[in-house]
């Protein structure tokens, strides 16, 4: 499903892949229709491109062979090896709470890919020129520029125990992750103990790139509070987690409005 708008300044797109809409707001400033039009569709591309080499249900996708050893990592698409040493900073940023090469079934870098696709996407658009833009896919979303001159994007954060209301509104400094339970319930690997954390409710991580925040928010969930001191020790990322009881608990930088 692709679908395309203009609403006031903004063209608005969804697109869906990689198992969910990923939705895309551009306000072009003085950049030609053609030129937009053009980098619309590169942005829409890496998002399949990231799908088709990176997902573990496609049996035939890069990955998926990589997980059965029928490749090397030597053989694969270039960008596997750039995203599984994002995966490793994660995982050292994270003290081991992000971890792929944890996952029962073999390497698994879905934690952080979804982030990366929509950091891409992103870019397809900055680099075109225009003013400002929004990528969200799910509970990921990247950033450049003001959804309006003096207005800076806000994303709201999904109560995660009443999903019609939002729990906190974060003013974006360029990325926000959210990783949580009320989707597809307590999904995220436990890689010390080997099963589903049960931690938290959810956990939002804002910072510059939103490869390593989506990769952060993952660790954050699985590992609980402890891992945002580890968060708060890297420049510009700030985190925000929500309590089995409710209760929410942000670092003293959180953009939180």
């Amino acid at each position: 499903m692709t679908a395309t708008e203009l609403a006031e300044d903004l063209i608005r797109h969804a697109e869906q892949v990689m198992g969910t809409v990923v939705s895309i707001h551009v306000r072009p400033g003085p950049v030609p229709p053609d030129q937009v039009w053009r980098a619309l569709a590169e942005a829409r591309h890496r998002l399949h491109r990231a799908d088709a080499v990176f997902s573990t249900w496609k049996s035939e996708s890069p990955m998926s062979r990589l997980r059965r050893g029928e490749i090397t990592l030597s053989e694969a698409p270039a960008e596997m090896a750039s995203v599984l040493d994002r995966c490793s900073t994660a995982k050292e940023w994270s003290a081991g709470w992000f971890d792929p090469w944890a996952a029962p079934a073999g390497v698994d870098p879905t934690g952080l890919v979804k982030g990366w696709a929509a950091h891409q996407s992103l870019r397809a658009l900055a680099d075109a020129g225009v003013e400002a833009a929004m990528v969200s896919a799910g509970g990921d979303v990247a950033t450049f520029g003001e959804r309006a001159p003096a207005r800076p994007w806000r994303i709201g954060v999904q109560n995660p125990f009443d999903r019609a209301t939002i729990a906190a509104v974060v003013e974006s400094p360029g990325a926000v992750a959210t990783s949580g339970a009320y989707e597809r319930g307590h999904h995220v690997f436990d890689p010390f103990r080997g099963t589903a954390a049960d931690h938290l409710a959810s956990a939002t991580v804002t910072g510059p790139e939103l490869d390593l925040a989506d990769a952060l928010a993952t660790g954050l969930l699985a590992g609980g509070r402890p891992v945002m001191e580890r968060i708060c020790e890297r420049d510009g990322y700030q985190a925000m987690v929500i309590g089995l009881d409710g209760t929410i608990t942000a670092t003293a930088g959180f953009p939180r409005v």
